[in-house]
């Protein structure tokens, strides 16, 4: 934690402290908290580097390697009164590439230290794979981008700031994941940050697979980003006018064009801290925030969607409501007894949802308590509630099949009967994105009484089981990167508060029936996500889910062999799927736990 208290830092709170008082100090320490869950895993990354990341011999084969495919990487770095010790570290990390087919392209604006300038004299003549150019004039980061870019003749282009390193096999990593993938044109890394004087590494920022709802959340593919020519040239290059934000505007734009999009999970970029970067202080550079705010407002202009940009939780992040039509929901609610559950769950409905073109169906499924019938009979009087009936034994996946087949909607609403809604416009919500042709299920913020995270997403593990993200933390938690506070894509969602269009579940022939409890929500997801579909969260949309209270825990035998009997045949269905590991996932994340630590 020693690089936390930074001498720096602790000038501000007390100067935070003295001119807000101590109540707002403490308040706003506890969000950073919050939002930075991960500041205590520094010495478990220490452990992670030592176990993952190629030293001595590894790095010595390295630069012996004879990849088939051998592009040219062009390293493009803009530069303008760069402090020459940042400018020098940031030149010795790519001559220490193992990976040798490379070339530096240095744009200089017009810089006036005269060291930064003499500096990079001396390194274009010790090694001709550095090119310089020496601007009259600064003219912004992204002219002077586009000046090196000029420079550029490799296949590829790698970006890489002025002050900021690779690691010494980045270019490696990069060459063998494309003769792994020859037809990538979009390539990204993990990334950390390192310390002013670079010699403390932490913060490690593990990223999903490509996740297009994420990336219009926040940028977070950022550093190492490689481009193939052809894309780079298709996209034109960084745009004026979004200073700040250049990379997140260039990387809207290419991934609209992309063919294939690829994730390396290494660490091969190193972010430096200091108090002229967004990585020490997001606020720093306010101007940047809103230029990332324009730059999604034109990807969904051209994109053609319909949408407005807000500003998250946090600057750096965004929320893009959709505008569209709004087709009927039907909401199916699976139901025995817990009449109190019901009544509470409908109530909540009805009274605080802003939404109003529904249908609520409850399935009525072998209830006997007579207080559950007089509802029943309440709930008629209602003109939006229909309640049928399943005579047959329950079956989670039958009963909702069932239903699904005589809804109205166009859209459907899985609801579990022990949920309350929060927030009024939670339909809508889920809806802006279910009616979207790219998505096959959206799923919600679901709270434990207790105003604990229930279900913000399911994590695929390799062994066949399933881990909910961020479970137990505190409902105001950021969680990991601030996950817990925005759109993104995930393997599945859980059939508590499950959204699909209509046409997509029969499109996949609904419910798998040999799922009677368990498993079937998640398969589900995957087999949309078998047929291309996306499945998103949204934290938007919020419920309290009072968890097993109707169908109570599997505690018998009867229902502890139904459970192992429904983990086979996920299992064995989905094998090859699992053994991937889940692409919204890192896998240099734990396994056994649901805060995100780092996996060792």
């Amino acid at each position: 934690m020693k690089w936390y208290f930074t001498r720096r830092k602790i000038k501000n709170a007390a100067l935070f402290l003295r001119t807000y008082g101590v109540r707002l100090f403490f308040k706003e320490a506890l969000k950073d908290i919050l939002q930075r869950p991960w500041l205590f895993s520094t010495r478990r990354y220490k452990v992670w580097i030592r176990q993952n990341e190629p030293a001595g011999e590894v790095l010595l084969k390295q630069k012996e390697a004879d990849f088939a495919y051998a592009p040219k990487v062009s390293i493009v770095v803009p530069v303008y009164n760069t402090r020459p010790l940042f400018l020098k570290v940031m030149i010795d990390s790519v001559l220490s590439q193992t990976y040798p087919k490379w070339e530096l392209c240095i744009a200089d604006g017009g810089s006036t230290i005269s060291k930064t300038k003499e500096l990079l004299s001396d390194c274009s003549r010790e090694d001709a794979r550095i090119k310089i150019k020496l601007l009259k004039e600064n003219k912004g980061i992204a002219c002077n981008s586009n000046e090196a870019i000029s420079l550029a003749t490799g296949d590829y282009i790698a970006f890489l700031d002025h002050d900021d390193t690779l690691a010494p096999f980045a270019l490696f990593e990069i060459v063998k994941t494309l003769n792994e993938s020859p037809d990538a044109d979009f390539i990204y890394s993990d990334e950390d940050l390192i310390s002013e004087d670079g010699k403390r590494r932490f913060e490690p920022h593990f990223k999903p697979d490509w996740s297009p709802d994420l990336l219009r959340s926040c940028n977070y593919i950022t550093h190492l980003t490689v481009l193939k020519g052809e894309l780079l040239e298709k996209c034109g290059g960084f745009r004026e006018g979004f200073e700040g934000s250049q990379d997140y505007d260039l990387i809207l734009r290419a991934t609209e064009f992309a063919k294939k999009i690829v994730h390396i999970p290494k660490v091969l970029y190193h972010w430096r801290l200091n108090e002229s970067s967004c990585a020490g202080r997001p606020d720093i550079k306010p101007y940047a925030f809103e230029a990332g705010k324009r730059a999604l407002i034109d990807h969904l202009a051209r994109m053609e969607v319909d949408g407005t940009v807000e500003e998250g939780a946090l600057p750096g992040l965004y929320k893009v409501s959709l505008r569209g039509d709004h087709p009927k929901v039907s909401i199916i609610i699976p139901n025995r007894d817990h009449a109190d559950e019901l009544e509470k769950c409908i109530e909540s409905v009805l009274t605080r949802t802003s939404f109003e073109n529904y249908e609520i169906i409850i399935v009525e499924n072998g209830s006997v308590e007579a207080r559950t019938f007089r509802l029943y009979d309440e709930l008629r009087e209602t003109g939006n509630i229909r309640i049928i009936k399943w005579e047959k034994p329950f079956n989670y996946s039958a009963v909702n099949n069932y239903a699904a087949r005589i809804a109205g909607g166009e859209i459907l609403l899985f609801l579990n009967n022990d949920t309350e809604v929060i927030n009024p416009d939670w339909l809508e919500r889920m809806l802006e994105h279910a009616a979207r042709k790219d998505i096959g299920a959206v799923g919600a913020k679901l709270y434990y009484p207790d105003n604990t995270i229930q279900h913000a997403g399911v994590v695929l593990r390799t062994d066949g089981m399933v881990l909910h993200s961020h479970r137990f933390l505190r409902r105001e938690a950021f969680g990991y990167r601030a996950r817990l506070k925005i759109i993104q894509n995930v393997s599945a969602v859980t059939g508590a508060c499950m959204m699909m269009r209509k046409r997509a579940f029969e499109e996949v022939g609904g419910f798998d029936e040999g799922y009677e409890v368990t498993f079937g929500d998640i398969d589900l997801c995957l087999r949309v996500r078998e047929k291309g579909y996306l499945v998103l969260w949204t934290p938007y949309a919020e419920l309290y889910h009072h968890e097993l209270k109707t169908r109570g825990y599997d505690n018998t035998m009867e229902k502890r062999e139904r459970v192992k009997r429904e983990e086979l045949l996920f299992r064995s269905r989905w094998k090859n799927v699992l053994e991937k590991g889940d692409p919204y996932y890192s896998p240099n994340l734990s396994q056994d736990s649901e805060d995100f630590a780092i996996r060792i």
